[in-house]
């Protein structure tokens, strides 16, 4: 049998450095005492703070902003160490953490999909113990935080999502940002410039943004895609338009890029009759904006085209407000079928609306083109708040020790 840890140190090295992820780093050093002195851990990212984002005269941002500090999140798959009970206990749990950006080692547990926080039961752990669960971190994003002239964070978050690209640098951390404008362009930040470019280029008005295979992808609101070039700020065509949807995201799922394509349906709240000209006068108050379909499809860069997918598979795709991920069905929820999308928005109709809490997480299954309420589909919905059983089972704070918990 093979002693790992006997692993040449320079070896051992080559392999650390290669794990983007902190968590993938501090399980790699917890596997015994040679593997953790031959991985340094990683640095912390230092907390960037960046001008406030040109807004074409309007009046968009806090009045006390003066600029934007960057935070990175983690999406996490955390799944029990040991063997589950039984098979219906075999599920994954998914979680989203931020780093404090003034305290260290501090976290705060959000949805996966959103900015909401939720209320933690007391039985939760206030130190989580890594070495006691499986870790695996499914994506990452990135927000802007307004601060104001003390340094202190204002409440209010820049709405449009974010992907950075962290540049090789032994001396400082050089990074690349790429957002959409509030006019629809892409605007792209250079720490070494320390100034934003809003790229005049808008056939229509961009719908999402990705960092895939090392390079920046937008695509605008016909599924036209292109790729931004950070050097020179030039974006070559590299997928023609796909039009039907009214809402476009791209998503990496095992080494390919997919585009997801989601379809709006504007539905009139019911009332008397009498009612029908306020409609007209003010739509925004009496029309529901509800999804009612997807359409997947997969990036062929060798033709400039995105091709269609009618089964995802074992696949299960999840859009964000702030980013995008995937993961495996027969990992994270061994008991139900893949080629699925999950998503927040409006997926009620109206024998749905006693259920409706501002937005839903709803799920639409690819092959038989069903929308359903997340809180509808028990086994769906255990994989989010709140935390499983064996979660809040484990020890708290005071029986917890090493490098590896994390404060929350």
């Amino acid at each position: 049998m093979v002693d790992w840890s006997t692993l040449p140190k320079d070896l051992l090295d080559l392999i650390s450095k290669s794990l983007e992820s902190s968590f993938d780093l501090v399980q790699f050093r917890s596997v015994c005492s040679s593997w953790r002195s031959a991985a340094e851990p990683k640095r912390p990212l230092p907390t960037h703070h960046l001008p406030i984002l040109p807004d074409n005269g309007g009046s968009l941002f806090p009045d006390s902003a003066v600029g934007f500090r960057l935070s990175q999140r983690s999406i996490l798959l955390i799944k029990p160490h040991e063997p589950p009970h039984s098979e219906a206990d075999s599920f994954g749990w998914l979680i989203k953490v931020e780093e404090d950006l003034n305290v260290p080692r501090k976290v705060t547990l959000l949805d996966p999909l959103c900015d909401k926080r939720n209320s933690i039961p007391e039985n939760f752990p206030r130190v989580l113990d890594m070495s006691k669960f499986k870790v695996r971190e499914l994506g990452r994003e990135f927000k802007l935080h307004y601060f104001n002239t003390a340094g202190d964070i204002v409440e209010s978050l820049y709405l449009e999502k974010a992907v950075v690209k962290y540049l090789d640098c032994d001396v400082e951390y050089k990074f690349v940002l790429l957002t959409i404008h509030v006019s629809g362009k892409l605007a792209v930040f250079r720490s070494w410039d320390r100034a934003w470019t809003v790229i005049n280029d808008m056939p229509s008005p961009y719908d999402d943004v990705i960092l895939f295979d090392g390079r920046f992808f937008a695509v605008d609101n016909n599924g036209r895609t292109v790729v931004v070039d950070y050097s020179s700020l030039k974006l070559t065509l590299v997928a023609s338009p796909v039009f039907g949807g009214d809402k476009k995201f791209l998503i990496e799922s095992c080494g390919e890029m997919l585009l997801v394509d989601m379809y709006l349906s504007l539905e009139a709240v019911e009332g008397d009759p009498g009612f029908v000209e306020e409609i007209f006068e003010h739509p925004a108050f009496y029309m529901n904006e509800r999804t009612v379909k997807f359409k997947v499809y997969r990036f062929v860069e060798r033709e400039e085209s995105w091709v269609d997918v009618y089964d995802l598979e074992d696949k299960m795709l999840f859009l964000g407000d702030d980013s995008t991920f995937s993961a495996s069905a027969s990992d994270i929820l061994p008991t139900c079928d893949g080629s699925s999308v999950f998503f927040n928005g409006n997926v009620f109709n109206g024998e749905d609306l006693g259920a409706m809490q501002d937005r839903d997480l709803g799920v639409f299954d690819l092959r038989t083109g069903k929308i359903e309420l997340v809180q509808k589909l028990p086994e769906y919905a255990k994989l989010f708040w709140p935390p499983p059983p064996w979660m809040t089972s484990h020890a708290r704070a005071d029986d917890h020790t090493g490098e590896t918990s994390s404060q929350s």
